[in-house]
């Protein structure tokens, strides 16, 4: 029996704008630790035996993201599904279960199924509640992870556990019923009964909804079909005519468009009687905003979150984030800052969970950086546009060792090419040329050209565009290794 684990990496993470943002959202950052969300995921997972490669599930829009972060963490053979369109947890979940056994994985494997922006700092906690599950699981069940709350939280769903009185010493409990988010008033009441249970020495009642399950495949499968068949069926259409795509597998777009858009509480856990629940205790954060990063990230004296070029005098209990400026603060407290190439936050701690209002506003005035950063990443590597003006753009491009633009052509601006960095092999028209650190060329309207790192060192280029049209949509490929249109 293998254990496939499940990452749901769909998320636009709009809640921690500016850094993330729907182009390069949260779970693909680095946010705690060096490796970014996605990957701290999967690899707090070595721990566990019998462990498959796992099942990634992504916006078709991220997959060169996600496949340059596994190569980081030298993760091959995975699985990436791509989402034509985001359809909320069931769809995805549902489409993961249907591969895995269309894969030729046993109906008796069981899917951990996981999402890719959650914290956990305490894995040998995390470990134990997941040996519990994969024992029920192996029964047939559905487990879901029930966090020991620590506060009265009202950004995270409830579960109340059902027990009965031989059940005080349990590791597993049937559930009672889901509650949505509550109120700050309700959200104490569930602490009080907790406490009240504590000080009896009882199991406790309430748990926060982690949003975690582990389950046999062929058991989420049976249950949906009696609780969600209509978007079962429109999954298992979209599954079975999906395309393989280099190392991608896309799934069938009108069908997957056309299923109800549902989380698997709603569709699925709410309504199943086979479903039961495991506590864990193991400092488990849903990363949704930036008073949670605060919380989980490490202080300095005067109990600041500080990453990044930060000077400070009189600053308490604030999270400072410096990602590309220099970033200065004197005599604030409770504050969130955070600054990037081309917006900064501040925000006061206890609304920070308002900021998705404000991409919001800016889709409104169609903004840029409501969706988009300033760096951009491309399969071939990343670029940032430096200094837009009228009629030109300068840009920074970084090319992967090994990597190659596509042939394409503009129809209406040229570009100029300076190596700053790096050896580049350039085609323009029919001319093939070696271009070395300092050297540059130019590339006029309508010529067809490329670019091609062959070392195995990074190159980097300074590319001047000019023309009255400077948008990424006027390009057209002849030839991409990547299969982009």
């Amino acid at each position: 029996m293998k254990i496939i684990p499940v990452i749901l990496s769909g998320g636009s993470g709009n809640r921690l704008w500016p850094l993330s943002r729907a182009q390069f959202p949260k779970q693909y950052l680095s946010l705690v630790g060096k490796n970014t969300m996605l990957q701290e995921t999967i690899l707090r997972l070595d721990g566990i035996e019998n462990l498959s490669q796992p099942i990634i599930v992504c916006n078709k829009d991220h997959r060169f993201i996600v496949a340059e972060q596994l190569k980081q963490i030298d993760v091959v053979d995975a699985t990436i599904i791509l989402e034509p369109i985001a359809r909320n947890t069931a769809p995805a979940i549902i489409a993961s279960a249907l591969q895995s056994l269309q894969m030729k994985n046993s109906g008796d494997d069981i899917l951990l199924i996981l999402s890719a922006d959650h914290f956990i700092q305490d894995t040998k906690a995390f470990y134990q509640s997941m040996s519990v599950a994969l024992i029920h699981a192996g029964k047939g069940k559905i487990v879901t992870f029930g966090i020991v709350p620590t506060h009265a939280n009202t950004g995270y769903g409830y579960i109340q556990a059902e027990i009965t009185p031989d059940e005080y010493n349990s590791t597993v409990f049937n559930i009672k019923c889901f509650k949505e988010k509550p109120d700050k008033k309700l959200a104490e009441v569930y602490l009080l009964e907790n406490d009240k249970s504590r000080d009896n020495n009882l199991t406790l009642n309430w748990y926060w909804n982690s949003g975690m399950f582990v389950c046999q495949a062929k058991t989420l499968i049976d249950e949906s079909s009696i609780h969600s068949g209509e978007i079962l069926s429109k999954v298992r259409s979209s599954v079975e005519n999906a395309i393989y795509d280099l190392d991608f597998i896309r799934l069938e777009k009108e069908t997957f468009a056309s299923s109800p858009s549902m989380s698997i509480d709603y569709a699925l856990m709410e309504k199943s009687k086979n479903i039961v629940v495991v506590p864990m205790d193991a400092k488990w954060i849903d990363v949704g905003s930036w008073s949670n990063l605060y919380e989980v990230g490490k202080k300095d004296s005067s109990n600041n979150f500080i990453k990044g070029d930060v000077v400070s005098l009189e600053t308490t209990n604030s999270y400072i984030n410096a990602s590309h400026h220099l970033v200065a603060t004197i005599g604030i407290d409770n504050l969130i800052v955070v600054s990037t190439s081309d917006a900064i936050l501040i925000a006061s701690r206890d609304k920070s969970h308002e900021v998705k209002n404000i991409v919001d506003k800016l889709q409104l005035r169609n903004r840029d950086e409501a969706h988009s950063n300033r760096k951009v990443y491309r399969p071939w590597g990343w670029y940032d546009s430096i200094e837009i003006g009228k009629l030109f753009q300068v840009k920074r491009l970084h090319v992967n060792p090994g990597a190659k633009l596509s042939l394409q052509m503009h129809k209406k601006r040229a570009e100029h090419w300076v190596v700053v960095n790096g050896i580049a092999t350039v085609t323009i028209g029919e001319e093939v040329s070696i271009l070395k650190e300092g050297e540059s060329t130019y590339i006029d309207i309508g010529v067809v050209h490329s670019l091609e790192n062959r070392t195995n060192k990074m190159l980097e280029i300074i590319e001047v565009q000019n023309g009255v049209y400077l948008g990424e949509d006027d390009i057209i490929r002849f030839d991409d290794e990547y299969g982009r249109e």
